[in-house]
Order: structure tokens, then sequence, then C-alpha cells
């Protein structure tokens, strides 16, 4: 994008005092401490709100948002009662917006489906000026909206996980949204995650593949990924690839599934995830007898008793987990495959998920990244069904796609089916796509 400016960058305050809290984090909050960044896009709005209306209209509405999130409006700090875990202290200290301008048009970014390189100019005003500031400085949320030449928009967000998942986030932007346009809230968010805490003491009834120890931060403060890994290391080295996977082709692998008559039913979800799981592995060359893992996020709300309350507003997707050698995803049948996605899920019931959260009391490992990789079903969360005041959102996005990482997006409007994004260096690309579409 060209000549990108910065046309103002503010602090955005609780529009209302708001009480002094402490929030818990729980276990599965604290596997997350890394910021996730985002982009949405808009077609030019058809009410000629001019650019200025548009962020004033962000900012009033994120104001008063900030009042029942004022944990978003926080910052993260060591507990009061153990200073070897973070909690976020509901403080007001506030939310970062920036606004920008380019004479850029939309339709030269290309495809806007697929992250790219180019999409992290939409949060280039976001970023912290030295990456050093002690996490408990920085903002738990940033908004960035750009305007570019022809009148379009991209409302670009980084926040950090540990405040909320992706069915939370989805919840805060529909409230959002609904503000913007002078509506009421549309879900009153409730962060208490004390159902999720770790038993007294840990009972461990399970091994839990899908977590390690492996990787481990020198400092709770250190901005990093859930590898334990600096963000700026995390950056993709390869090209990001889009592979459409049309309702025919899905409906042909479902066929294909159910065929020996070992299964009973299986979903889209299951039947991609099986094949993606499959043609990774083996485009990627790893040994025979290598056990590969594919973790996918399960949502635990109405999983654990008692369940999570409505309006939920923090981390309650734990990582389901297929794991087989990669002999026996080359040689096993397609039914073979879809049954052990199927077992991935299933296994989580109450007990499996306070398990984990007790490993992780003891262990204080994060989601396990040797030999796998996580596969996010990004099409669940429908942000495309958000209308802001200035339009609806035309499509939505990742800014980039990290190594390990496998995301499936909804397809074009109208024609269904979804979209794999990944990236893989070109060989094994160009070999992941033969065996996911052969």
């Amino acid at each position: 994008m060209e000549d990108l400016k910065l046309v103002e960058k503010v602090v955005i305050t609780p529009e209302n005092p708001t009480d002094r809290r402490r929030i818990f984090l729980s276990n599965i909050d604290l596997s997350l401490v890394v910021y996730q960044e985002s982009v949405s896009f808009f077609d030019p709005p058809l009410s000629k709100l001019s650019f200025s209306e548009s962020c004033n209209n962000l900012c009033s509405a994120l104001g008063k948002l900030l009042v029942p999130y004022d944990f978003f409006a926080g910052r993260l700090v060591p507990a009061l009662e153990d200073k070897d875990r973070f909690e976020i202290d509901c403080n007001g200290a506030g939310a970062v917006v920036a606004a920008a301008k380019t004479s850029s048009t939309l339709s030269q970014l290309g495809e806007l489906l697929a992250p790219k390189e180019e999409f992290r100019q939409l949060v280039a005003f976001l970023q912290d000026e030295s990456e050093q500031v002690e996490l408990q400085d920085k903002p738990l949320l940033h908004l960035q909206l750009t305007h570019f030449g022809c009148g379009s928009l991209a409302l670009a967000s980084r926040y950090n996980h540990c405040v909320l998942d992706g069915i939370a986030v989805r919840e805060f932007e529909k409230n959002l949204a609904a503000l913007t346009r002078g509506d009421e809230i549309v879900m009153l968010p409730n962060p208490d995650r004390t159902i999720f805490k770790a038993r007294n003491p840990p009972r461990i009834n399970h091994p839990h593949y899908e977590y390690s120890t492996g990787c481990r931060t020198d400092s709770l403060f250190t901005v990093c990924g859930t590898s334990g890994i600096n963000v700026n290391n995390c950056l993709p080295q390869n090209k990001t690839r889009l592979i459409f996977i049309s309702p025919k082709r899905i409906a042909s692998l479902k066929k294909a599934a159910l065929q020996d008559g070992k299964l009973k039913r299986c979903s889209s979800f299951q039947v991609v995830a099986a094949k993606i799981w499959k043609a990774r592995s083996i485009a990627m060359k790893m040994q025979d007898d290598v056990n590969s893992m594919m973790l996918f996020p399960v949502d635990a709300r109405k999983i654990v008793a008692p369940q999570a309350p409505n309006g939920f507003a923090g981390n309650a997707l734990v990582p389901g987990f297929s794991r087989a050698s990669v002999k026996e995803l080359k040689d096993g049948e397609d039914s073979v495959l879809v049954k052990k996605v199927q077992e991935g899920i299933e296994r989580l019931d109450d007990e499996y998920v306070r398990s984990g959260i007790d490993w992780l009391e003891v262990h204080r490992g994060v989601p396990c990244r040797e030999n796998s990789f996580s596969l996010v079903a990004w099409f669940r969360l429908g942000l495309e069904e958000d209308v802001f005041s200035w339009g609806k959102i035309k499509c939505a996005t990742p800014i980039l796609i990290k190594p390990g990482l496998v995301i499936l997006l909804p397809g074009p409007e109208g024609e269904g089916g979804l979209n794999v994004c990944l990236e893989l260096p070109d060989d094994q690309m160009d070999e992941f796509c033969r065996l996911l579409m052969g």
C-alpha cells in the first residue's frame, strides 16, 4: 500500500467510571498469552458516511462497550496471590484506536481472504514502539480503521488472546457493531473464569499429548507466541496459499468416508480435517514411524459441569487432537482417519477437560508444537454477518498465517464450500494440493 499515513491515534477509556477489580485467568487463558491480529474489509459506505464520522462512531461505541468490557481496558499484572501467574487489573487504562489513510484501492490488495504480508500495514500503527515494553504496560486491545482511496474501509484488531477466545471475540465484535449503529448491546459479557480453575490437589487422569513442556518462556512478561517464541520470530517464511474445496468435493469426501459402513455419520469439518491431516503429514515428508498430531479447538463451554454462563468472556476453547503414525495416515482408509478426528472431539468430557487444566497447573505447558499443527475452523465464527454503521463486513481474515497453523475460511459468498489456508515451502505446497484435491 502506498503512502499509508496515520491520521490519529487515541486511547479510549470506559465512558463511565468502572469499579477497580482483578480478573482471575485460568490455565487455558495463560497458555495463550499472545497477540492475535485479524482484519475485516468493507465496501464504501452506502450511507455516504465520512471517514471522520466512521472514526467517531467507532471511538464512541468502544467507549460505551468498555464499561461492561472493563477487563479489555485493563492490563496484565502479576496475580496478588501468586506472582507466577497473570491476572487482569481492571484499571481503566484503555484500548488504543488508530485511524489511517492510503491512496491505494482495495482491489490492489488482490484476494482479500488470503492472509498476506501486505495486511501487516493494516496494523502498522498498532505495534508498540518498543517490543521491550513490559507486558503489564501493554494495552490488551488495539483497533485500526483504514480508509482506502476507493472509499473502502478495513477494521483491523490486535488483542491479547489470553483475554478472549474466538467465540468471545465474535460476541465482542457483534456488540461493537451494534453500538456503532446506535443499537443496544447484544450480549453482556461474563468474564468470571473460576469454573475453569484447577482442582486442589490437581488430578491428572490422562496423558494429554495435546500439551507440551518443551517450550517455556524465560519471563511471564515476554511478548511471546504460544510456544514461548518471540512474536517477530513466528512470522511465516513461505507464501500463504488459499485452496478452495467446493461443496461437491466435500460431498464426495463424505461419501468416501461412509462407503465401508464403519461410520454412521460424519461432518464436513471432520472429513476435510482428516484429508488435511493426511495430506500435510505426507507433503512434509515426515518419517513413517513419526507420530503426527492435528490439534483443533473444541468449545468446552457446555462440556464442563457446571456449564459456562451465557456471554462467557474468556478462553473455553481447549485443544482436541487426532494422533497417528505417518504410516497409519498413508495406509488408513478414509473412514479410519475420520473416526480418529471424531474420537478427538468425543474424548473431551468434563473429566478430560479438568484433567487438562490440572496438567497445565502442574507443568505450565503450552499447546504441543512438535510434529503437530493446529487446524482452526474460522468459518464457524460467522464474522461476515456483522453490520457496522459504515456497512456490512465484506470478508474477515487473519492478518498472517503463522507456521504450524491451518485455517478453514468460508468459501465464496453464494457458493459455499471451504477455503483451506496455510503456508508451506513451494515443493511441499504443490504436493499438499495434489494430495488434498486428488
